[in-house]
């Protein structure tokens, strides 16, 4: 615990050492310096203290939120300036090298000064990490896109070809703070008339209660023709705090399993259900929580026992690594899986049809969109709301509509 202590203290040094020479070599007017270093250390004070009253019997709450978005609008900004300030460093020993070997003359110092330009450089560089965290905290996280994706299927039952499905996952209503942008994308979700809709879990941080302030707004979403439909994410199981007793774990489990009963959705425990439309049908199969790094719950057996490989199957599923673990190998042939659980970091850069990136990737190979292996697809849906960090940077809270298409 000490040295851990010691490395970060070792690094928050280091790091404020390098901006404060950017910003001495930008200006040394006094109070500029002088007001830099009453902010930076009254931030990082702010941060310590903050964190050390986190409280695991709790868990996250609105103050922890804006302490991890302080945290990342003082550190990476700086780590921008750094990298950049470290780079001039080794050229400057390298100059100094050069210089000393090659010169008679000892009276020069050994490193060349700063280039004023170079930290002015810097400086802009950090501003667009700073800049975009700041925006991903005010209005990122609530910049609501709903995304429509057409998928084909050569052995999709006639009579659902052009089926609509509205798809949400990852609510995390503990993050809520602004009514009126969440009545706005319950709208939103409305105005897709879709078919049916279906909600790939974490309807809470941790506790029951987190929801109980957004019952009345998530039951304005209007009824489905053919249902609405849900399952668990890995937040809805509460494993992410301390617990006075098991018996209380269980309780809170027992009340997040009932809340998607109350905002009007079935949820599906390992189970499926066929919808029918003329004298067709397909099978909605809905397993709990499976995840490669996270809790294994989901029984894909179970779930599909008694139906056919033949039979049409979409399956809910939270964390998109069950589709290479399990999923794609099962020999029921899911044709659409649909997931959630990555956000997408809340991070990245998307410009479609040219750029999708996101620190997710080197995590989850499915990690937003709609991806394709044999003719079977999983679909990931980015999140309807946040958790840790309070924004969204380049990847927005998402609403997506699936439309099935025969061919």
């Amino acid at each position: 615990m000490i040295f851990r202590l010691l490395l970060f203290l070792s690094m928050v040094l280091i790091l404020e050492l390098y901006v404060f020479q950017a910003v001495k070599t930008y200006t040394k007017v006094k109070w500029v310096l002088w007001s830099y270093i009453i902010i930076s250390v009254g931030a990082i004070l702010f941060i310590g203290y903050q964190f050390s009253k986190f409280d695991r019997s709790v868990g996250q709450t609105q103050m922890s939120m804006i302490t991890l978005g302080l945290l990342l609008l003082v550190v990476l900004p700086k780590i921008v300036i750094t990298l950049i300030l470290f780079t001039e460093d080794i050229y400057r020993v390298f100059y100094g090298l050069i210089n000393r070997f090659s010169s008679t003359s000892n009276t020069t110092a050994f490193l060349p000064d700063r280039r004023k330009f170079v930290s002015q450089v810097a400086l802009g560089i950090a501003a667009i990490p700073f800049t975009s965290l700041i925006y991903g905290m005010t209005f990122g996280k609530y910049n609501y896109k709903v995304i429509t994706q057409q998928i084909f299927f050569p052995d999709l039952p006639d009579e659902f070809d052009g089926f609509k499905i509205t798809q949400i996952s990852d609510v995390h209503s503990g993050s809520f703070d602004n009514p009126e942008k969440i009545n706005y994308a319950i709208d939103l979700i409305n105005e897709q008339a879709s078919d049916m809709i279906l909600f790939t879990g974490d309807i809470v941080n941790t506790h029951a209660k987190e929801m109980l302030p957004w019952i009345t707004t998530f039951n304005k979403i209007r009824p489905h023709k053919y249902g609405k439909f849900s399952v668990l994410g890995n937040h809805d199981y509460g494993e992410y705090v301390d617990w006075k007793s098991e018996k209380d774990k269980e309780a809170n489990f027992h009340a997040i399993k009932e809340l998607y009963g109350k905002i009007g959705f079935d949820l599906m425990l390992n189970e499926h259900t066929f919808i029918t439309k003329g004298n067709s049908k397909i099978a909605v199969v809905g397993v709990e929580n499976w995840g490669r790094h996270f809790k294994k719950a989901g029984d894909l057996n179970k779930a599909s026992e008694g139906l056919s490989k033949d039979d049409f199957k979409i399956l809910m599923s939270h964390d998109p690594s069950h589709w290479d673990a399990e999923v794609n190998t099962h020999t029921k042939d899911f044709h659409l899986t649909l997931s959630g659980h990555t956000h997408g970091l809340q991070f990245g850069i998307e410009i479609p049809g040219f750029l999708k990136w996101s620190p997710a990737q080197y995590v989850y190979e499915q990690w937003a969109g709609l991806y394709e292996k044999s003719g079977k697809y999983i679909y990931v849906n980015r999140g309807f709301g946040y958790h840790a960090y309070p924004g969204r940077v380049g990847i927005m809270p998402e609403i997506t509509v699936i439309e099935l298409k025969k061919g």
